[in-house]
């Protein structure tokens, strides 16, 4: 048993330096292409999903995996480009909801379609470089994790 958990410590590693060049080149090119990073497109995804497009920065940190610190110094970039704002919970006046502008929405529009085509290409690049990989099976272990931890 011990040595199937190290095997699987080993499997997660090398997933995590997979799922970490495709971030970073894909980070690389929605700067080049829409001037937006990575984490800030991540940020407008959820924020297009959420009811009345708003989410508490807490909540908005654990969707994109930041601590509370960094999502406010993400949301404060975010209102900088005029693509979301900040406003205060109405229920207790302590909470802080990041809120998508209409540019914000727009935005997220524009880039979701390149961003999906860039995400299967950068997969088909790294099938190329690594011909062991099955991107159609990586493409359905993906679909079936994302079923699994979207409530």
């Amino acid at each position: 048993m011990h040595m199937q958990i190290d095997g699987l410590g080993s499997q997660w590693s090398q997933v995590a330096a997979f799922t970490s060049a495709i971030d970073t080149a894909l980070g690389k090119w929605l700067v080049d292409v829409h001037r937006i990073g990575l984490t800030e497109y991540r940020a407008l995804a959820h924020l297009t999903q959420a009811p009345d497009k708003e989410l508490r920065v807490n909540d908005l940190a654990q969707k994109i995996g930041l601590n509370q610190s960094s999502a406010t110094r993400l949301v404060s970039r975010l209102e900088s480009k005029g693509v979301a704002r900040r406003d205060v919970c109405a229920d207790d006046g302590r909470g802080v909801y990041a809120v998508l502008t209409p540019e914000g929405e727009a935005l997220a529009r524009e880039v979701r379609a390149s961003y999906d085509e860039r995400i299967g290409e950068l997969l088909a690049s790294a099938s190329a470089e690594a011909p062991h990989v099955d991107v159609r099976l990586l493409g359905t272990a993906l679909r079936q994790i994302a079923d699994v931890v979207t409530p």
